[in-house]
This record gives C-alpha cells, sequence and structure tokens, in this order.
C-alpha cells in the first residue's frame, strides 16, 4: 500500500473516511445495492404506483428498514409511512443535497441478501411491451408474405 500524503490526511479530515462503493451509497439513500429488497423511484412514491409491493415485501421482511430521499416533500410519503408503521418498519429520511438520485423509497437490511430484480416494474409498462411485441410480430409476418 502506498503512504498517506498531506492531503489524504486533509481530505479525510475534513470529510471523513471514504467508504467503500461511495457512488452506490449516494445513489441508494446510503446503503447498497446488494442489501435492497425493493427499490422505488420518485415518480413512483409520489404516485403511490408501487405501494401494494413495498407493503408486500414489508410482509415478508419484517427486519428491513425503510428509507425515503429527503427531496420528496412529507405529503407523498404519507401513505408509505403508514405501511412502516403499521407492519412495525422502521423508517428514515435520508437528505444529502450534494447528491443527484431518482431513488424515491428503499426497503433494506443492514446485511447483504442480494436479491435478483430490486426494482419495482409497473405491470401498465410490461403489458405495453408485451402488446407491441405481438404487434411487430404480426408486422414482420406481413412484411414476409410481400
Amino acid at each position: 500500500m502506498s503512504k498517506k500524503s498531506v492531503e489524504d490526511y486533509l481530505t479525510e479530515g475534513i470529510y471523513g473516511t471514504r467508504l467503500p462503493k461511495q457512488k452506490e451509497r449516494d445513489y441508494f439513500l446510503g446503503t447498497l445495492r446488494e442489501r435492497i429488497v425493493i427499490a422505488l423511484t420518485i415518480g413512483q412514491v409520489m404516485t403511490d404506483k408501487g405501494l401494494q409491493k413495498l407493503e408486500d415485501n414489508m410482509k415478508q421482511h419484517k427486519d428491513a428498514k425503510l428509507l425515503f430521499n429527503g427531496k420528496i416533500a412529507s405529503r407523498f410519503l404519507k401513505a408509505e409511512k403508514e405501511l412502516a408503521t403499521k407492519h412495525h418498519i422502521p423508517y428514515t429520511v435520508v437528505t444529502n443535497e450534494e447528491v443527484e438520485t431518482d431513488i424515491g423509497a428503499v426497503l433494506a437490511y443492514d446485511h447483504a441478501i442480494d436479491t435478483e430484480n430490486i426494482f419495482y416494474e409497473e405491470e401498465v409498462e410490461q403489458e405495453q411491451s408485451q402488446e407491441e411485441e405481438k404487434k411487430d410480430g404480426i408486422l414482420n409476418k406481413l412484411k414476409r408474405l410481400f
């Protein structure tokens, strides 16, 4: 390992010690991806689109904690906070003005669980993409005929 320079000591004194995967922590409201059960975007939190999926995950993961993006107005977090209280899940509002993220809420553990798909995908979008694939299939069949 290389020796620390004076600048390293000053930076560490001003900002604290560097944590591994700092960009990932900034993006996921202070936690790591491997700890996340489900992540909702700001838009999904504000429109309550992932509310049912969040509740289902709260029922399955009673020891998890809920993190909210502090840039979202508290009136949009009312339903999520009520769910957390109902299922005895502790929640925290994380505010970091220096970091831009589109994550609105994260249900996570303090340890790694490695969930494959952490993002909530809206069912409407999935249905639309399936319909588009069907239309593309019909158009391709017609093109082959000519």
